[in-house]
């Protein structure tokens, strides 16, 4: 057979996916390796859903996505994002995955190079790899709070570098960037004339401070932002995200999205809209939940005498057990899935720097999870 590219060979495999991958293969695993919500979708949502088909409302829609959604989600930036955008700047996207490779795709040519960050979240350095770009890592240590040194990102940049990738709050780390770090960012990106994407997608999952988005703060027109319903309101299989760009990019966005999905399916818009206009009672209600997750594990892992990094945001527990891993996390996460039926996610899936840490999701049954953090190893017993 003929052979396939080369690049997209060298696209890395999620180390994620190979540990949830021998979990549904086993029976009875506590699973806490994958950010999926176990809260259920509203019913209002799923109404609007099942009224879209039982319409038939199953045709093409603009590129862009249903005209009512896209002023929907205007209305939402300015009220929850402090970002004042017009219609044509806003483009709903099969989720938050595709906003990402979209947004990295008008940005990036083959041997560009691209700054992400280490430990971060798989899809970046995937996207870069599928564009032929240079994903550059730039790492995220516990000495700098897990948050982005720009001195560091200084020495980083060369002639390629065309794109900074930032994360707030951080799939994995739970980290939120504050207002003076963004704008710190900004200052940096305009030094060197840098596009940033922000992937914003935990946006609604901020405890120790207000999530701030950073296209916010910006005058000269070199932020792209995405977001996404899958987290925010249990829509994870539905698909609906959406990418926000400068002014002035219609044209270019309209095409490359006629290209690539041609437009989100109508049902899932329609979800969408009841989502973002509707009763907000179970968003709240989630928020709770896993705040309150947050707070029992790592009352658990105080008494275990475990470190682990207190989370800002998102719905994740970044725990270290360097102490057990001996320097290969990725192959001990998969053998305390088979000795004790708990599935984590290894740190070292997320870049270098996450070696020795596992992420575990907060948004599980509490039962679970605590029995889950009860099987990890102490320092003591390692």
């Amino acid at each position: 057979m003929p052979s396939l590219s080369p690049h997209i060979l060298g696209v890395p495999a999620s180390g994620i996916r190979r540990i949830h991958e021998i979990a549904i293969g086993m029976e009875n695993v506590i699973s806490l390796a994958v950010g999926e919500p176990d809260a259920t979708v509203a019913a209002h949502i799923a109404a609007a859903a099942k009224a879209a088909w039982d319409a038939d409302e199953t045709n093409y829609t603009a590129n862009a996505g249903i005209a009512t959604l896209r002023a929907a989600i205007v209305d939402k930036l300015a009220r929850e994002n402090s970002l004042l955008v017009e219609l044509e700047q806003v483009w709903v996207t099969v989720g938050a995955t595709q906003a990402l490779h979209q947004a990295m795709a008008i940005t990036l040519s083959a041997g560009d190079e691209v700054l992400i960050p280490d430990p971060g979240y798989t899809t970046f350095s995937m996207n870069a790899h599928m564009l032929e770009a240079v994903a550059v890592p730039y790492a995220l240590s516990p000495d700098a709070g897990f948050l982005p040194d720009i001195a560091e990102l200084e020495s980083l940049v060369t002639s390629r570098t065309k794109v900074i990738v930032i994360n707030s709050p951080s799939n994995p780390l739970g980290t939120v960037f504050p207002g003076e770090l963004l704008v710190e960012i900004l200052e940096f990106a305009r030094r060197h004339d840098l596009w940033i994407i922000s992937d914003e997608v935990y946006e609604y999952f901020a405890w120790a401070e207000p999530h701030l988005s950073v296209a916010a703060f910006d005058t000269d027109n070199r932020v792209l932002s995405v977001f996404s319903f899958s987290k925010t309101y249990a829509m994870t299989g539905i698909r609906v995200g959406y990418l926000v760009t400068p002014p002035g990019l219609s044209e270019t966005m309209r095409s490359v999205q006629e290209a690539s999905i041609s437009c989100v399916n109508s049902p899932a818009q329609f979800a969408a809209i009841a989502a973002l206009t509707g009763d907000q009672g179970n968003v709240a209600v989630a928020r709770q939940h896993y705040r309150s997750n947050g707070e029992a594990a790592m009352r658990l892992l105080d008494e275990r005498g475990i470190r682990y990094l207190t989370p800002g945001g998102a719905f994740y527990l970044w725990i270290d057990l360097s102490f057990a891993s001996r320097g290969n996390v990725a192959d001990w996460a998969e053998g305390f899935l088979i000795a004790e039926r708990v599935s984590v996610a290894p740190g070292s899936a997320f870049g270098r720097s996450g070696e020795g840490w596992i992420r575990v999701c907060l948004a599980s049954p509490t039962e679970q999870l605590l029995d889950g953090l009860s099987r990890l190893p102490t320092p003591s017993r390692a």
